[in-house]
């Protein structure tokens, strides 16, 4: 079996802006496995935030043997942007050697659109509230804050969106004083759910804390590992494909999350339709579905995702799966 790994590069719609910094372009690894008749691909984004540049995503999976099954790699490779793509790969190879779609290779009914979250970038209050407005119609929308200033702003996307549902990712921006006292107009302003207001390794503060809106774990949940730390603290696991290492850790998250009673998020990096293309299993029937990556792209894969009012559709076999 052969891997290759490439580098890609998409431009975004506009600039991307969250509370660690700003971004014009979204640089993805695509992995081809192939077997000599069939060949699947998968994309990865690597994360800063976890320790991964392209070089050692590139390392990671250089150092597969070419006999590599899905069985293996979860022992072979962590959860992380390297397992991530080279699992769904394999999923794809699979699916295209059985001539079945990934969901019947995976034993789940036939998936559906889900209505995907449309993620305004952080700015200054008037320029968020020039995008809430422009993009009012979507029925969901995501906010990334996680400042100190973070009210005007909030105030300034409800005023110009304000039949939309919205939820907030603070990217481990607040800090527990910040957030106690943002809680009430959270509630005020109609907003469903935030994403991980306090830093990973701060987070027992919200052990006991009144928690009135849906906390979500994001970068404090990786993979099933991570579950036992979440107890007291979270009410709702955003899974991404990055994290868990892919497909098939991925979809055991979900149950095992949904057994211990958490509700489901399904998040994204910012990357492309293949990039996407499997989450839309994880995320049938999820309480959030986050899948908006190819909807910041200014450019995408030549079969990308169908967006319409439905939300984000499963792909076509020609993309994935």
């Amino acid at each position: 079996m052969q891997i290759e790994v490439t580098r890609d590069v998409f431009r975004l719609a506009q600039v991307f802006t969250i509370s660690r910094g700003s971004r014009t372009e979204a640089k993805v690894l695509t992995v081809r496995v192939s077997d000599g008749a069939h060949q699947g691909w998968g994309e990865c984004v690597p994360y800063a935030r976890y320790d991964e540049t392209l070089e050692s995503v590139e390392a990671q999976i250089a150092g597969l043997p070419s006999d590599i099954t899905r069985a293996a790699l979860m022992d072979l490779l962590p959860a992380g942007a390297a397992r991530n793509a080279v699992d769904c790969a394999l999923w794809d190879l699979e699916s295209k050697r059985a001539g079945k779609r990934a969901w019947e290779m995976a034993g789940l009914p036939v998936p559906g659109p889900e209505i995907t979250a449309y993620t305004l970038s952080l700015d200054t209050p008037e320029a968020m509230r020039a995008q809430a407005q422009k993009n009012a119609h979507r029925p969901l929308l995501k906010i990334k804050l996680g400042t100190p200033d973070d009210m005007p702003r909030l105030e300034a996307v409800r005023a110009g969106a304000p039949g939309a549902k919205i939820i907030i990712d603070a990217n481990e921006g607040w800090s527990a004083e910040v957030y106690a006292d943002l809680a009430p107009h959270l509630v005020r302003l109609g907003v469903a759910l935030v994403e991980q207001p306090l830093p990973a390794g701060q987070d027992e503060a919200l052990i006991g804390m009144n928690r009135p809106v849906p906390v979500c774990a994001d970068e404090s949940c990786h993979d099933r590992a991570s579950l036992p730390k979440l107890k007291g603290k979270y009410d709702v696991v955003n899974i991404k494909l990055d994290k868990t290492g892919g497909l098939t850790e991925a979809l055991e998250l979900r149950r095992a999350a949904l057994a211990e009673g958490y509700d489901i998020m399904v998040g994204c990096m910012v990357g492309s339709s293949l990039a996407m293309a499997p989450a839309t299993l994880v995320a049938q029937g999820a309480l959030v579905t986050d899948l908006d990556g190819p909807l910041l792209l200014a450019e995408d894969r030549e079969t990308p995702l169908e967006f319409d009012a439905a939300g984000v559709h499963p792909p076509s076999a020609a993309l994935w799966g």
